[in-house]
């Protein structure tokens, strides 16, 4: 099931939003403000973001560009387009501009979330490249022979490369894939998958957060 974060302090637009995706088989994340919206971020990963831009405390537009690798579609009613193109050229995936017609939003995100699966073949990082189509991993030109758990983890880590990932966040986003992994083994497969790609690139490309969980580091 794809899952698709509305963020939109308008009570009424969200509800009505969440209705429509839900009835269409989406899951359905909820932010109200800017601050909300980036802290549930660091928690989760959903599919695709529908962003207001007239947001209690950071705005749309300061949102948008800390917002990595999910496509963002920007749901406003500012008309301009300049802001259209501006925000186009930040890094939003497509525009809609407040009242929009139900259908007509559904086909954009039908569209951007095929063409966020078409481009999400190949995740690289630094010399680390994940190939999901077929589950392998390789750094440099020699591929590194993974578990499923360690494979699990590492594509969690690389969606999320410019963040730190919570051992919870982690835990819930691998849980389908990989069920095995528990709290008190998440070190363990973490340190194995460390040192699996220490032993080919010759450096660590995982550090601990303290507090917080783990991150990609180059």
């Amino acid at each position: 099931m794809k899952t698709i974060l509305i963020i939109d302090d308008d009570m009424h637009i969200g509800n009505m939003l969440q209705e429509l995706l839900e009835r269409e088989g989406y899951g359905v994340l909820r932010a109200y403000s800017g601050t909300e919206a980036l802290l549930l971020l660091s928690q989760k990963t959903p599919d695709l973001v529908l962003l207001d831009l007239m947001l209690p405390g950071l705005s749309g537009e300061e949102v948008l560009p800390k917002i990595k690798n999910i496509p963002v579609i920007v749901v406003s009613a500012k008309i301009d387009v300049q802001d259209k193109v501006d925000l186009l050229l930040g890094g939003a995936a497509d525009y809609v501009t407040k009242p929009f017609d139900t259908k007509e939003l559904l086909a954009r995100i039908a569209v951007a979330l095929r063409s966020t699966t078409a481009q999400a073949t190949l995740l690289c990082y630094d010399v680390i490249t994940l190939n999901t189509a077929n589950y392998t991993v390789a750094v440099g030109e020699i591929e590194v022979k993974l578990t499923r758990t360690e494979y699990a983890i590492l594509k969690c880590l690389m969606q999320n490369a410019n963040r730190a990932v919570s051992k919870s966040a982690l835990l819930e986003h691998i849980a389908l894939d990989t069920p095995d992994c528990t709290e008190g083994s998440l070190k363990i497969h973490v340190s194995n998958l460390r040192g699996k790609l220490r032993d080919v690139s010759g450096k660590d490309h995982i550090e601990a957060v303290w507090g917080i969980g783990f991150k990609l580091k180059k």
